[in-house]
């Protein structure tokens, strides 16, 4: 099959452009050209701009015809309208990879794929870092507007795994398996309480390969991609660590810290320290708790969690990322939360 992808250069494209060359697949990958593109015949890159403002914007995807398009990098709508119109005809299916942040309300368990999505105060705004979630949900409007059943909308809570360029996942497993990476860190770790808060993610391949088969079978439908509810909790993630880190000689003691310490504290949630978000603030209280019957009933499965850290872990491989740790908590004010927990 011939299949077009709107990125593929980086984490989750990487992963979907790999996943359809293991099965066969010719692939087109259109990305702006800032980072290396993959080395395989049974790939053509081409170069351009989604924004047809800029440049040559599409000028690259003017003729062509693919059985599906997967579309990973759209954030505007009217971006995406542009890519829709330009495409319209010479694809048979267009997915459409949004977020599960679309929902209005995850104050309780179970939001399945129909539940109200956010809405733009202002339509012409685009503005991403403020709006990212209305954004998506109206460019999930334009692709169905345009592909009617030929639209596949997905919707991926935390993507995990080997080549993620954010922190929100690596930075657990670097703090647990190579501390070393984050500089000088002490051997008490802290870690959001309650051990046994629920965490949905979902690795990049096993999304990607769900993916490619979507197209092959040209599913229509909007699906949450997530791990089953309640199939991990932190307490899971923590020991899966501590398991691997032991293989080197143990990583360090974790410390659970009450989640009132970290409010009272200022920590960011989700940014500061990954994975936590504060459960007694109604919005995020069911977040890692989405329905994800529908996208099972379509094959979607979910590796096991040591294999995901053990391959991060080997991605990382015990150095030191320039790019990386930002936002994380310091060494300094991670060290103060430890002992304020400590005194209590």
């Amino acid at each position: 099959m011939r299949f077009l992808v709107l990125g593929g250069t980086r984490f989750l494209g990487r992963h979907l452009v790999e996943a359809a060359i293991e099965r066969g697949h010719t692939v087109t990958t259109f990305s702006r050209g800032r980072l290396p593109t993959h080395e395989h015949p049974s790939v053509l890159p081409l170069g351009g701009d989604r924004d047809p403002r800029k440049g040559a914007g599409l000028a690259a995807l003017a003729s062509g015809s693919w059985d599906a398009a997967f579309d990973l990098s759209g954030y505007v709508p009217r971006i995406v309208d542009a890519s829709c119109e330009l495409l319209g005809s010479r694809v048979r299916r267009y997915v459409f990879v949004s977020t599960a942040s679309v929902y209005t309300d995850t104050s309780v368990p179970g939001t399945r794929e129909d539940a109200p999505r956010e809405r733009l105060a202002d339509p012409a705004t685009e503005n991403v870092a403020a709006n990212y979630a209305a954004l998506k949900a109206a460019c999930e409007d334009r692709v169905v507007a345009h592909f009617g059943p030929r639209a596949t909308i997905v919707r991926p809570g935390l993507i995990v795994g080997p080549q993620d360029p954010t922190d929100r996942f690596s930075y657990w497993v670097a703090r647990f398996t190579q501390p070393q990476v984050l500089g000088d860190r002490d051997d008490e770790a802290a870690v959001p309480a309650p051990r046994e808060r629920g965490i949905q993610m979902v690795d990049a391949r096993d999304l990607a390969q769900w993916m490619v088969a979507l197209g092959e079978r040209d599913i229509a439908g909007a699906y949450n991609a997530v791990s089953r509810p309640g199939q991990w909790t932190m307490e899971t993630l923590v020991s899966a660590l501590l398991h691997h880190a032991a293989r080197d000689g143990g990583g360090p003691t974790p410390v659970w810290i009450d989640a009132d310490l970290l409010k009272k504290a200022r920590v960011q949630p989700w940014s500061e320290l990954p994975l936590w978000l504060p459960q007694d603030e109604p919005q995020y209280a069911g977040f890692f708790e989405l329905d994800d019957r529908l996208a099972r009933e379509t094959g979607f499965v979910t590796r096991p969690l040591s294999a995901t850290i053990a391959d991060t872990a080997a991605w990382l491989g015990g150095k030191w990322r320039p790019d990386a740790w930002q936002k994380v908590l310091s060494a300094e004010r991670e060290r103060r939360l430890v002992a304020l927990q400590s005194e209590r």
